[in-house]
């Protein structure tokens, strides 16, 4: 145990022991109310208030300790325990907790998510809704939380690494609002058990190599749910495991600490000397914090009496890290056992009145509600040809539910309306107006900004169309997008492209040639193979102000990096309700050409996982380019799906490539006719295209459609417009049977109404359901070919 004039001088030597003291007694008050935020809140989920909860309950301590030297600057990338650490930083307040346990969709009382999320999961805004940056350094900024275990390392490498660019790049230092000179440290914490996945060791591995300032603390209470550690971690210790990783003089890797949950004068140590490290060095560290504890075992779905001895109980019980912070406190004369008594039944004081005021603030409207809707329903029931009996019944089971849901009162009123739609009356057209106000008002609260809204849209880009003239050059498709890239890194100090072979080959498909010579290692640059912290990367530093270009070399291997671009990324905007957004863009190349692993077209699983981004298909590199600059005049993330084999086709030269711009959404006619509709994208246009000599040669005029973007698709109906011409339609791509045929066919049939103008039944065309076969056969017999395209339209014609 640490002498209180040790201690004191350890912490902070120009303190007064009575500051210090009024410290440490704080620190202990924040403990015991978040204590009593975790029981309180338990009890709220088993009472029925509230649906599913996960506490922080045993790390009380160790994230008081933590939050000492979480600057304004800094960020977090976290773990749903974390609610200590958000009230000891200032990010959230007990009552803000509770509104987000009763998932309170007004964000007032729930400003991290607006009721969308589960309890803990924390958010602080990056941009303002003018589409300007916050001036982050002066903000504890924290990414918002995801609930899939290890979801929160790739982005906290990014995080971390943008501080390095802040620190060494110098085109970045006049961005004095998102960053203080590289100075910000990114706190990562996680549970032990989550450690052992793959997210973990890849994002440790690349914050060795890269030596960025990443703080990872493992929360260690030695289970993962019912799983001990043992049967978890190789040696039984994160921090054994990753010993050949500790860094040494004469190597990269990352410092490792080792500290006790309970120990609060030894965390508080070694945090501070650890943190300073981190922040002035650039050097990441591990910090393993052992002999947790979890006093309501892992959730409110279990109990841990059935998986823990009898001895692994009683010692939790004393090793707890409140009463082990109690019992230090009065060894060292501190406080006494009265002073200690009255910090805890304040403490729970305050716990109660945060649930109190949430509960009311949630419950409140709802209520509200009701009585309007008694009153609507009364007037029904009045009307002498009412179902009495039915909305009496109704009524009275609304009025008798003493926690009323919104839906509730919803089903109440679609229920009275179904019996009674053939009465007309002023009393059911009044119901049925306030049912659809109702509806209306709860799709925004539950279903709204799944995109960005205002100036940071897509949408709100002006469109600037590409000028050409006869001084026009024709130019490989590769070498446009060298020039732009060139021309954009050059102009544009926030961009920076990275990925496998970016740099120094230039990308294998010579994008970026020669641009690494000329523009620096540090703007263009090359990574490992691990596509997982690559996205990561492009995640944290789009998170902080910049703008990268993060390269998949091909898209069949997204599916390495789509767990953090579906579960962080593409829901980003949503589940924060508008606060924060990334602005990455994930460049790819796909679609036909080399065999199984290197053709292919999964737009089923991007379609699927990936709503929330961009998801553009240019046919061809000068509208890739156009996209790009569409892309970054916003401040929402894209995936830009290069073609393979357009790579060395000729396309001209526009004299404004760097700033015309492609709007999103926006189909393109490339071809007019009046036989039939044919929409698609990518590489397969050019396998249409084809088919149209011989479909010209038989007297058949094909009008071909660009979708140009699969997300966001068709926003002004214009396939629609060309259905009504031709009344026929065939869709084609290049993904498996049912994947983005049926996706186009769904928006185009269904949502436009195109069945309205159909004279033939509508049609797809898709590749086969396997994997496209290796060799030129293999891409004929595997995917749409010229033969494919002929054969159905002219069936089509002839029905």
């Amino acid at each position: 145990m640490i002498e209180n004039n040790e201690l004191t001088m350890n912490m902070e030597s120009r303190l007064s022991f009575d500051e210090f003291r009024k410290e440490v007694l704080n620190d202990y008050r924040l403990a015991c109310e978040s204590r009593e935020v975790s029981l309180l809140a338990r009890k709220e989920v088993l009472t029925g208030k509230a649906k599913f909860g996960i506490f922080g309950d045993g790390k009380e301590v160790a994230q008081i300790a933590m939050a000492k030297y979480f600057q304004p600057g800094d960020f977090r990338s976290g773990y749903y325990r974390d609610q200590t650490f958000a009230f000891a930083s200032g990010i959230a307040t007990p009552e803000q907790f509770f509104s987000q346990m009763y998932a309170d969709p007004d964000q007032e009382n729930d400003p991290f998510s607006g009721g969308r999320q589960m309890n803990s999961h924390f958010a602080t805004p990056n941009i303002g809704k003018d589409g300007n940056w916050l001036d982050l350094t002066k903000i504890k900024n924290t990414a918002t939380d995801m609930s899939p275990t290890a979801a929160q390392m790739p982005r906290a490498l990014g995080l971390a690494f943008a501080s390095k660019l802040f620190r060494e790049v110098d085109v970045l230092q006049s961005f004095s609002h998102l960053s203080h000179n590289g100075n910000e440290v990114c706190f990562a914490t996680i549970g032990d058990a989550s450690t052992s996945e793959g997210h973990f060791w890849e994002t440790m591995n690349a914050a060795g190599v890269l030596q960025v300032p990443l703080a990872v603390f493992v929360w260690d209470d030695g289970y993962g749910i019912s799983v001990p550690r043992k049967y978890q971690t190789t040696k039984d210790s994160i921090s054994a495991a990753l010993e050949g990783f500790r860094k040494t003089e004469d190597s990269n890797g990352f410092d490792i600490y080792n500290v006790k949950g309970w120990d609060y004068a030894g965390m508080c140590e070694v945090f501070e000397a650890g943190i300073r490290k981190i922040r002035e060095t650039h050097i990441p560290a591990l910090f393993h914090v052992e002999e947790m504890t979890q006093p309501q075992g892992h959730s409110t779905s279990g109990s841990h009496e059935r998986y823990k001895s009898k001895e692994r109980l009683t010692w939790e019980k004393e090793f707890d890290c409140n009463n082990q912070m109690k019992q230090w406190l009065l060894q060292n004369a501190l406080a006494d056992e009265a002073t200690l008594l009255a910090i805890e039944t304040a403490a729970r004081t305050v716990a109660q009145e945060a649930r109190k005021n949430a509960w009311e603030k949630y419950i409140t409207p709802i209520r509200q509600q009701v009585q309007t809707m008694l009153t609507y329903g009364q007037g029904v029931a009045a009307l002498p040809d009412a179902n009495k009996e039915l909305v009496k019944n109704l009524l009275q089971e609304l009025q008798s539910n003493r926690e009323p849901l919104r839906r509730d009162i919803l089903r109440t009123a679609a229920n009275i309306l179904l019996h009674h739609k053939k009465i007309k009356a002023p009393a059911v057209d009044a119901l049925k107006r306030y049912y659809d106000g109702l509806l209306e008002k709860e799709k925004e609260n539950y279903n709204s900004l799944l995109y960005a809204e205002g100036a940071n849209s897509v949408h709100s880009v002006p469109v600037v169309p590409a000028v050409y003239n006869d001084e026009s050059i024709t130019l490989n498709g590769y070498e446009i997008l060298n020039r732009y890239f060139d021309q954009l890194i050059g102009s544009n100090p926030k961009v920076f492209a990275f990925g496998e072979d970016v740099g120094k080959i230039g990308d294998v498909n010579q994008g970026f040639a020669g641009l690494q010579q000329k523009h620096g290692k540090q703007r263009i640059f090359d990574t490992g193979i691990r596509e997982l912290t690559i996205m990561g990367q492009g995640i944290g530093m789009a998170l902080r102000g910049l703008r990268p270009i993060a390269e998949i070399q091909y898209l069949d291997y997204l599916i390495y990096g789509l767990q953090p671009l579906s579960d962080d990324v593409a829901c980003l905007q949503y589940r924060t309700k508008g606060i924060q957004y990334c602005p990455v863009i994930v460049r790819t190349r796909g679609h036909r050409l080399e065999g199984i692993w290197h053709s292919g077209s999964p737009m089923t699983m991007i379609l699927g996982t990936l709503r929330g981004m961009n998801v553009c298909v240019p046919r061809n590199m000068v509208q890739a380019a156009g996209m790009y600059n569409t892309l970054l005049a916003a401040n929402e993330p894209a995936l830009m799906i290069e073609s393979l084999n357009g790579y060395r086709l000729k396309e001209r030269l526009p004299q404004n490539l760097s700033s015309f711009t492609v709007p999103l959404g926006i189909p393109e006619v490339l071809h007019e006719g009046t036989d039939i509709t044919v929409v698609s994208y990518g590489s397969t246009l050019r396998i249409i295209e084809e088919a149209m000599g011989t479909l010209e040669q038989l007297g058949i005029s094909v009008e071909l459609i660009d979708v140009q973007t699969l997300l966001p698709f068709d926003i002004g109906h214009k396939i629609i417009e060309s259905l009504k011409k031709t009344n026929r339609i065939l869709f084609v791509d290049e993904d498996v049977p049912g994947g983005a045929t049926a996706y186009m066919y769904q928006q185009v049939m269904e949502q436009q109404g195109g069945y309205r103008w159909l004279d033939v039944a509508p049609r797809t065309l898709s590749a086969q359901a396997h994997r496209p076969a290796y060799g030129s056969d293999g891409d004929y017999f595997s995917k749409p070919n010229v033969e494919d395209v002929v054969r159905i339209i002219t069936e089509m014609i002839e029905e």
